[in-house]
């Protein structure tokens, strides 16, 4: 396969020459066999594929929202050849045989390869360490720990996470939640508009306590930690401080906290609800300059499917979470590259280079060089996308950019070299 004239991170345009699920070379005039099916990339930025280590996929428990394979066509979508799948589903995967399970059933998707991550603690209760060995050792090979959706909240059992994992090199992400500040009931960012809206508000305090303590954790521990979706400006000073300092902490930043913010719930609608909250625009200031300046390591989705009788009720009680994968290439390009935050190569670095290099993905995120796995995403960095959530190959539909105007569109997605999504249509 050739994948012609396409432009590599926005720095020069190529032909790239594909065979047995590697790059084979990377030039012009290139040596092709007659025959081979040739791609047009032209006016198409080549990208690693794309990686997103924090994914909701559901199942097992919740197929009616999703499913792995219909998480893994909406990556393809999206230009994402790797992700990593949440633990909290029913049952939780704090099992090396659960791990395996959702390890096996991404294999057999053929859309994207899907990675487990394991619980930290046992049903996600925050009490005691899950089988974090045991998943290591397995088929799956686990290195990344977290109770996404809940907080690791008692400092003993972070603590003993953090140092039982570094003996493989393991990671553990944690939502930073402290329940006793934002309780489950929760449900937006603590300010002006909570206050007028009359919603229990989730203060930004709540998550910065819990970076804080965490961060001097990893450093007693000498171990790794990543900070889920971080969202407010003082979570980006503590991780700032935490890089200097030598701490081995990485962060990742949403979407939806790049370009929305709490003003959007003045609707009541649910579907702005998300875990965190949308921050005000200061907040969102931030992470997009900690983001641009690798304060922020990685940009990942927190893809969250729930079906419609979870999330259209009353604001306070319906479900937390939007859908990601399939907007988050478009919103980063709205956002970060045509204000000229970032390059096309910054944009490689965050979303798939460091996201691969935080989950340990050896086969992901590398460079479009002779010799390298031919996982490509192509981008249409000119073309407009306005966002129908009918259209979306996941099975549900609580879209928060339904009906916006974003620029940038994936169009082909290869992993391994075959393209799971090709013209904008899945293979």
């Amino acid at each position: 396969m050739l994948v012609k004239g396409a432009d590599l991170l926005g720095e020069g345009r190529a032909d790239i020459l594909v065979r047995d699920g590697r790059i084979e070379a990377v030039g012009a005039d290139l040596d092709v066999p007659k025959g081979a099916e040739t791609i047009d990339a032209d006016g198409l930025i080549a990208l690693p594929g794309l990686v997103d280590i924090h994914t909701h996929l559901r199942e097992p428990g919740r197929e009616d929202a999703e499913t792995i394979l219909t998480g893994s066509q909406a990556a393809a979508t999206g230009g994402y050849v790797a992700v990593m799948a949440m633990a909290n589903t029913a049952p939780v995967t704090d099992t090396a045989i659960l791990a395996e399970w959702v390890w096996e059933q991404g294999r057999r998707s053929a859309y994207a390869d899907v990675f487990p991550i394991g619980a930290v603690t046992k049903g996600l209760a925050g009490e005691q360490l899950a089988e974090l060995g045991l998943m290591h050792r397995s088929r799956a090979a686990v290195r990344m720990f977290s109770d996404d959706g809940k907080c690791v909240h008692d400092p003993q059992v972070m603590r003993r996470a953090l140092e039982y994992v570094k003996g493989f090199d393991g990671v553990i992400a944690q939502h930073a939640q402290d329940p006793r500040l934002a309780p489950h009931t929760a449900c937006c960012h603590e300010g002006p508009v909570s206050g007028r809206l009359g919603l229990p508000g989730w203060p930004a305090v709540a998550e910065e306590t819990i970076i804080a303590r965490d961060v001097m954790l990893a450093r007693q521990s000498d171990s790794r930690l990543h900070v889920c979706h971080l969202s407010t400006a003082g979570s980006v000073a503590i991780v700032r401080w935490a890089k200097a300092q030598g701490i081995a902490v990485t962060a990742e930043v949403t979407p939806h906290h790049l370009l929305l913010t709490t003003d959007l719930l003045a609707s009541y609608d649910p579907v702005y609800k998300v875990n965190p909250p949308l921050r005000p625009a200061e907040d969102v200031a931030a992470v997009r300059e900690a983001l641009a300046d690798g304060t922020i390591d990685a940009v990942a989705t927190d893809h969250a499917p729930h079906a419609l009788d979870d999330k259209q009720h009353d604001f306070q009680v319906a479900a937390f979470g939007m859908l990601g994968l399939e907007t988050a290439l478009s919103v980063v390009t709205e956002v970060m590259v045509r204000p000229g935050l970032m390059s096309w190569a910054d944009v490689a670095q965050a979303m798939s280079v460091r996201p691969a290099r935080i989950a340990g993905l050896g086969q992901h995120g590398r460079p479009l060089a002779a010799g390298e796995p031919a996982n490509i995403t192509l981008v249409d960095p000119a073309a407009t996308v306005r966002v129908d959530r009918d259209a979306s190959r996941s099975k549900s539909r609580n879209n928060p950019y339904h009906g916006r105007e974003l620029h940038g569109r994936v169009v082909t997605t290869l992993l391994r070299g075959v393209p799971t999504m090709l013209d904008g249509r899945l293979q």
